[in-house]
């Protein structure tokens, strides 16, 4: 679960990216506790155990968790919320985001992920 919020701090863009990054930063081995001499996760093996975390909503309990702490330390304020959207945008996979207008064009010209060049 700490590689996902590493990925996430760093703005990894792939889990493959993340593994290749893993490899040879020091220091991200540190944080997700992978020895020096330790092998690096295979970043499919990778996304299947990230979607069992969702799947069995482990992630939202440990940001429930994270949020609880945070507002006990008097770190949150209920003034002001902010969001940066292209992040989200960027993390939500592309399959299952629909815009808010209803239309289900994903691309520029409008084929989706998969679609073919113009």
């Amino acid at each position: 679960m700490w590689a996902l919020v590493v990925q996430v701090f760093y703005s990894i863009r792939s889990e493959r990216q993340l593994m290749e990054q893993m490899r040879y930063n020091v220091l991200l081995r540190w944080f997700v506790r992978l020895s020096l001499e330790g092998a690096v996760w295979n970043h499919s093996v990778f996304s299947k155990n990230r979607d069992r975390l969702f799947e069995n909503e482990v992630i939202e309990s440990f940001f429930t968790e994270v949020m609880r702490l945070d507002d006990r330390q008097g770190l949150l304020s209920k003034e002001h919320f902010s969001v940066d959207v292209t992040l989200i945008q960027a993390r939500a996979r592309q399959k299952s985001f629909r815009p808010k207008d209803g239309s289900n064009d994903q691309t520029p010209n409008g084929g989706g992920r998969n679609a073919q060049a113009v």
